[in-house]
């Protein structure tokens, strides 16, 4: 498994990006019972002006977020609330970028270590990666439950208590 971390903002660096992005992805991948070591992700850690370039560009939402995504491939499920059918072929899954500002001062508000928030994202782009979606919301439903299970595994505690949004609220 290659998770291709990017940093253009240093003050990712600190964090120890590298190996928290690799922790997070496996985690992932093993609760879905996917070869870790078929799968390439690539990471880009940027600061807030960057990313709210980048939304505004490809989603047409001129702000900063917390973490965007983009999937190789289409891989959503068409029943809502269906678990998305695992990749196969290509082993590049697609790209993801984090907002170095909108993710630290998240964590600040929240209360949470940067660390555990960031693996919580990134968790959270990987799945959508995997065709993981919260538009609809069953499908939000089956997210926010196959992330809090793989957080438990790394330790990190629910991020949704009492949100019950099935989402960030910010991708």
């Amino acid at each position: 498994m290659t998770v291709d971390v990017i940093i253009e903002d240093d003050r990712w660096v600190v964090l120890g990006l590298g190996p928290l992005a690799d922790r997070a992805v496996v985690a992932t991948f093993t609760h879905l019972g996917m070869d870790a070591d078929a799968w390439e992700v690539a990471l880009l850690a940027a600061g807030d002006e960057r990313i709210s370039a980048l939304n505004e560009g490809f989603r047409g939402k001129a702000q900063a977020t917390n973490v965007l995504s983009w999937p190789s491939q289409e891989r959503g499920a068409l029943q809502e609330g269906a678990r998305p059918l695992l990749p196969d072929g290509d082993s590049e899954l697609g790209d993801l970028a984090l907002a170095y500002e909108t993710c630290i001062g998240e964590a600040a508000a929240g209360g949470i270590s940067p660390e555990a928030h960031v693996t919580h994202l990134i968790v959270h782009g990987t799945l959508h990666l995997l065709g993981y979606d919260h538009v609809r919301d069953g499908d939000g439903d089956l997210m926010e439950t196959t992330e809090i299970a793989i957080l438990g595994k790394l330790g990190i505690a629910t991020p949704y208590e009492g949100d019950g949004s099935g989402s960030d609220g910010k991708d």
